[in-house]
């Protein structure tokens, strides 16, 4: 099955839930829950930050962190940043953004970052043949001030040993590139198994300050 080819599955939540059953990637995931109000506010009294995004989409479309300190609240969409008094000012604020559309809601990951900018990782995994092989591993470095990493929204690709070594340390670059295919490996059997016919997959990985590594999604179509 070559590149371009395979089963498409859009929805984050659908991807997110097989996932969560398989025990040896489930610690890997952030919280995740459907979006609601009281979802939300769940969410925010138990994390300092989370972040929420359309069930459908990609580009970092519809991406809002939001976090929670002293009881003041702030979101922040791209470069947009904005801060409330209460729950209820940012729930009426949040609703435009969202326009209808289904969201879930993540525990925010601090990232390991690179002069103050969140780097993560991006793995594609392509079917060819009988077997997966591996197309690319590669570091994606946020634009200054923004905190997606897309690369259609400003963010610097680079060697994922690159961006290991310049966020963490270099002797961490191994065991983590490792680690991402070892995930990897696992979870493209759990969703082959939930999804018959998936053919190429795009991981989305991200390691703390602390080096633990967060599986954010995985994309069907991956760029």
């Amino acid at each position: 099955m070559g590149e371009g080819q395979g089963r498409q599955l859009a929805s984050k939540w659908a991807k997110t839930t097989a996932l969560l059953a398989h025990p040896r990637i489930a610690p890997h995931i952030p919280p995740t829950k459907r979006y609601t109000n009281e979802s939300l506010r769940s969410m925010l009294e138990a994390y300092d930050m989370v972040v929420i995004k359309p069930v459908v989409g990609g580009g970092g479309h519809g991406v809002i962190k939001i976090s929670k300190q002293n009881g003041v609240y702030t979101s922040t969409y791209f470069s947009d940043r904005r801060v409330f008094a209460s729950f209820e000012d940012l729930v009426r604020a949040l609703a435009p953004l969202k326009r209808g559309r289904k969201y879930i809601i993540q525990k925010g990951i601090h990232l390991a970052s690179i002069s103050g900018r969140p780097i993560d990782y991006r793995v594609k995994y392509v079917k060819e043949g009988k077997g997966w092989v591996y197309r690319a591993m590669v570091g994606r470095l946020a634009r200054r001030g923004l905190f997606v990493t897309n690369l259609c929204r400003g963010g610097l690709q680079m060697a994922a040993a690159e961006g290991i070594r310049r966020s963490l340390s270099a002797s961490l670059v191994r065991s983590k590139k490792k680690e991402m295919r070892e995930l990897t490996q696992v979870s493209t059997k759990v969703l082959e198994g939930s999804f018959p016919g998936i053919g190429q997959l795009g991981f989305d990985y991200g390691i703390d300050t602390k080096g633990k590594i967060w599986i954010f999604e995985v994309n069907t179509r991956p760029q």
